[in-house]
C-alpha cells in the first residue's frame, strides 16, 4: 500500500482472484449465455433478466473495487471488455431479430471502429488506452439499460409495450449521443497526448 492506503502498482498488477474480477468474468459468461437464449433456446424473457443482469451490474465491479481497495489491471481490462461485448451482442442480436434497425447498428459499430483506429495511433506512439471518461462511462450505462427495456417491449403487448418501447429508444438515442461525444473527447485526448509528445521530442532535439 501507499501512504493514502491504496493499493501500488504491482500490487494492482498481481491481483487476480478478488470479488471485482469474479463480477466482471461472470458479465463476461453472460455474453454467450444471452445470445444463446436470445437466438437458439427463444428464451426471450430469460434473455431479458440475463440482459438486465449483466448491464445493471456494469457499476458493481467498478464500486466494489475502489470500495474494497482491491483494484487490479486485470480488472481495469476486463470491465470494458465486458461492456463492449454486451453492447456488440446485443446490437447483432436485435438486429439479426429485427429490434434494432441497422442504421442504430452501423451508428454505435462506427463509434467503436473510430475507437480502436484511435488506440491504434495511440499504441504506434508508445501510449496506452486514454483514462475512463466519465461520459464514456454513462453513455455505456444508459446503453446497457436501454437495450433490456427494448427486449422488455418486444415481449410484451398493449399498451405496456407501447410505454416501454418509449422508454428504450428514449434512453437508446441519449445514450448513442453521449456514446459519441465521449468519443470526441477521447480523440481529443489523444491527438492532445501525440502532440505533447511531439513538442516535448522537438525541444530535446533543440536543447
Amino acid at each position: 500500500m501507499d501512504p493514502a492506503g491504496q493499493p501500488t502498482t504491482a500490487e494492482r498488477g498481481n491481483r487476480i482472484m478478488t470479488v471485482p474480477n469474479a463480477i466482471s468474468f461472470a458479465r463476461l459468461v453472460g455474453v454467450p449465455v444471452f445470445l444463446y437464449l436470445f437466438l437458439v433456446a427463444h428464451a426471450t424473457v430469460a434473455a431479458v433478466v440475463v440482459l438486465a443482469v449483466g448491464g445493471g451490474s456494469d457499476w458493481v465491479d467498478g464500486y466494489l473495487a475502489r470500495r474494497l481497495r482491491q483494484v487490479s489491471r486485470l480488472g481495469e481490462l476486463m470491465d470494458p471488455l465486458a461492456d463492449r461485448l454486451y453492447i456488440l451482442a446485443t446490437l447483432i442480436a436485435f438486429t439479426v431479430r429485427g429490434i434494432v434497425p441497422w442504421p442504430f447498428t452501423v451508428a454505435l459499430l462506427a463509434r467503436d471502429v473510430m475507437m480502436t483506429v484511435c488506440l491504434l495511433v495511440l499504441r504506434r506512439h508508445n501510449f496506452g488506452p486514454p483514462a475512463v471518461h466519465y461520459l464514456g462511462k454513462t453513455a455505456t450505462f444508459i446503453l446497457l439499460f436501454a437495450f433490456p427495456v427494448l427486449l422488455l417491449a418486444h415481449v410484451t403487448g398493449g399498451s405496456a409495450a407501447t410505454f416501454w418501447f418509449a422508454c428504450g429508444w428514449g434512453l437508446a438515442w441519449w445514450g448513442i449521443v453521449l456514446y459519441w461525444i465521449a468519443g470526441a473527447f477521447y480523440v481529443i485526448q489523444s491527438v492532445g497526448a501525440i502532440r505533447g509528445q511531439r513538442t516535448s521530442s522537438a525541444g530535446t532535439a533543440a536543447a
